[in-house]
């Protein structure tokens, strides 16, 4: 992801970002105690926006924090986001954690405020998104709470830097022998021209772009499952895309070192981009 865009919003108010601050007692910073959201602008647009605030409604009622805003509050701060940051193709970030404290307990403390941080990013495509991604498998070792958007993403991390370490692009989750998601996108199939989705649970975050992406494809007439894949399912597909809300859906071609299909993006693929691309302009 690209640097920040100039402007930051904290708790109320609107910064240039080197001038952003948060207190070392808050407990994002020291618990990660704290949800997140990242969501799309293309042309200065918010795509799904609704999707995006109910997950993230959906995250701090699963943490019991106190959602700090009403949607046209976030509304409101999204849109301002955009507008001192200039717009056009960017990602909006937003933080709510639990709060600043005095000290650091791990109980809840009562009637405390939720530290709110949003800030810009631009959305810069590779051409990787079309041409293909390589990616290798992993052991899936997080926390059994993925359908909650935690900051706690450490093991995110080191299975992302571990693929980058071997040469890949991204890592698949393999636990107890079936796919959960990618290191930081949802994960999707397609085996003889269906188009094969692991059904959500605690194990993996429900994908926006993922639900968007199965609905635009069923509206297409394209066979859709919800199924369990297993790690021989996966290797063996004719297709497998990564989908996120900043990337869309991308096309991957190598897994493990060996081609996925014939190496290149299929078409089926091909079929979802055109479809996911023409929603995104509407």
């Amino acid at each position: 992801m690209a640097d920040a865009l100039p402007i930051v919003y904290v708790n109320g108010s609107y910064h240039p970002k080197a001038e952003a601050r948060i207190s070392p007692f808050d407990r994002g910073f020291l618990f990660a105690d704290a949800v997140y959201e990242v969501l799309p602008v293309f042309g200065s647009k918010p795509v799904l926006l609704d999707n995006h605030l109910i997950r993230l409604d959906n995250s701090l009622q699963e943490l019991r924090i106190r959602n700090p805003h009403s949607k046209a509050e976030w509304i409101s701060i999204i849109d301002t986001l955009i507008r001192k940051n200039g717009g056009g193709d960017i990602g909006i970030y937003l933080q709510v954690s639990r709060g600043a404290e005095d000290g650091r307990d791990h109980f809840y403390p009562p009637n405390i405020t939720p530290t709110v941080f949003a800030m810009a990013t631009p959305i810069v495509a590779s051409p990787k998104d079309t041409s293909g991604i390589s990616v290798i498998t992993l052991e899936d070792n997080r926390w059994l709470r993925c359908d909650i958007k935690s900051t706690s993403l450490l093991a995110n991390i080191m299975v992302r830097q571990q693929a980058r370490d071997a040469g890949a692009d991204d890592a698949i989750l393999i636990k107890d022998g079936v796919l959960t998601e990618a290191g930081s996108a949802s994960v999707l199939t397609v085996e003889s021209g269906t188009v094969i989705t692991r059904p959500n649970s605690n194990q993996l975050l429900p994908g926006t772009t993922r639900a968007m992406v199965l609905e635009l494809a069923a509206q297409a007439g394209i066979k859709c499952r919800d199924e369990i894949i297993s790690e021989d399912r996966l290797q063996a597909a004719d297709e497998i895309c990564l989908l996120s809300a900043t990337k869309g859906i991308v096309p991957v071609i190598q897994i493990d070192g060996k081609a996925v299909g014939g190496g290149t993006p299929g078409p089926v693929w091909a079929k979802l981009y055109a479809l996911y691309e023409a929603a995104k302009k509407r």
